[in-house]
């Protein structure tokens, strides 16, 4: 098979064209974040202060029984 001047070129513009393509996309996809799988979600602040609120009302709670016993 014998390919001509012209065929040869041809190929070479299109896989520099399907190259740039490709940069192109990765470079407009690099400004998306990603969600992480299996990374924990960051709590949010109100649930901070829920937790922190039930954890000292069971340490109050345990202070009173020994106190009435």
């Amino acid at each position: 098979m014998d390919l001509s001047g012209l065929e040869v070129w041809i190929i070479i513009i299109l896989v520099v064209g399907i190259i740039a393509s490709n940069l192109a996309v990765l470079k407009y996809s690099a400004k998306f974040k990603m969600p992480q799988f299996g990374d924990p979600k960051k709590p949010n602040s109100d649930n901070n202060a829920d937790s922190s609120d039930k954890a000292e009302s069971a340490t109050d709670n345990n202070s009173d029984t020994e106190i009435n016993n």
